[in-house]
């Protein structure tokens, strides 16, 4: 099959593109450059693309033609602005990005005849957050109030709407949680920031150390992706999805600092986190995720449990200090696709 796949230089993307390199897909990819500390350039990816196009989400006429030039089997939209507290800097750019990026992507799918799917990444952050300790399901209120989470909820709305109206091949949704792993150096996210502050042999600061978000492994979050879309080539599937662990995986920001402090290597003596003193922009208190749709309908669940998350990740900064970066990936990818 030949992916494309949008928001490819990103971390999610890289590690989605080297996966399906892996499997024997064709792959290409639009997106920005990538950052200079990134998954992409230290895995050194550029080699494994049909095509890798550099194309803002937002240039209409821009990402038209490069998909009628790439004519895709299948597309998975990751492009976006992923950061909260960015979106707050830049709410413009943000609901540029995320929704008419969005639907840039969808009007130029009309001109496509050999498109079998489209999946469209939006978020848990979709869910009017009501601060509840069950899981958001699927038929849940969209909504949001920082610009980030409204404008994936805009996102997410739009995308319903063209399911219903326009899609000439079936169009899903993957609403995911909060995701971990190597190579993730993003500003403003929770595992750069830790491996930065251990590296340096600092201590973090948390902006939300009691906050509950829904962990998972980049690898178990994409591989929900992939068995949707294996659904979707099967039996013409749409509409919206969760992806996210059960619900016995619960855990703060507080809780993944201190099991990365120990897996890092840390005495438990030591102060591993701190607070945040200065008060922060609003972020949800409580998300999680149920995903019981998925793991009835798509037979998907987690392979790995928030432990062999956080130890994964940690293995892959240290490995990759000392083996290349891009090998280091291929292992975990490789070990991943072999668990049953």
């Amino acid at each position: 099959m030949h992916y494309l796949i949008t928001g490819h230089t990103g971390f999610k993307g890289s590690w989605l593109s080297l996966m399906l390199h892996l499997q024997g897909h064709s792959v290409s990819g639009i997106s920005l450059n990538p950052l200079e500390k990134s998954l992409f350039r230290q895995a050194d990816l550029h080699d494994i693309f049909k095509s890798d196009r550099r194309i803002d989400i937002r240039d209409t006429n821009g990402i038209s033609r490069a998909i009628r030039e790439i004519d895709p089997e299948i597309i998975l939209h990751l492009a976006a602005q992923p950061l909260v507290r960015e979106s707050y800097k830049d709410p413009l750019s943000t609901y540029e990005t995320n929704v008419l990026g969005t639907l840039n992507l969808l009007e130029a799918t009309k001109q496509l005849t050999d498109l079998k799917a489209t999946l469209i990444i939006t978020t848990d952050k979709v869910y009017k957050n009501k601060n509840h300790l069950r899981g958001y399901v699927e038929a849940d209120e969209l909504g949001g109030d920082d610009p980030y989470s409204a404008s994936k909820a805009a996102a997410d709305i739009a995308a319903q709407s063209w399911i219903k109206c326009f899609s000439n091949s079936p169009v899903g949704i993957a609403r995911a949680g909060n995701v971990i792993g190597g190579g993730d150096w993003a500003t403003d996210r929770i595992i750069p920031d830790l491996v930065s502050a251990y590296s340096a042999n600092k201590v973090p600061i948390l902006r939300y150390p009691e906050a509950i978000r829904p962990w998972q492994h980049v690898l178990d979050c994409l591989n929900g992706y992939l068995k949707l879309i294996n659904k979707m080539l099967v039996d013409a599937t749409v509409g919206e999805w969760n992806f996210g662990p059960s619900f016995d995986e619960q855990y703060s920001v507080s809780d993944l600092a201190e099991a990365f402090a120990q897996e890092w290597g840390l005495c438990d003596e030591k102060i591993v986190w701190l607070p945040e003193k200065v008060k922060q922009p609003h972020e949800a208190e409580n998300l999680l995720l149920d995903s019981s749709k998925s793991r009835e309908k798509l037979d998907w669940r987690d392979k790995l449990s928030f432990e062999q998350c956080v130890k994964l990740t940690v293995h892959w900064f240290k490995e990759s200090q000392v083996k290349s970066p891009r090998e280091v990936t291929i292992s975990q990818i490789e070990e991943f696709l072999y668990l049953s």
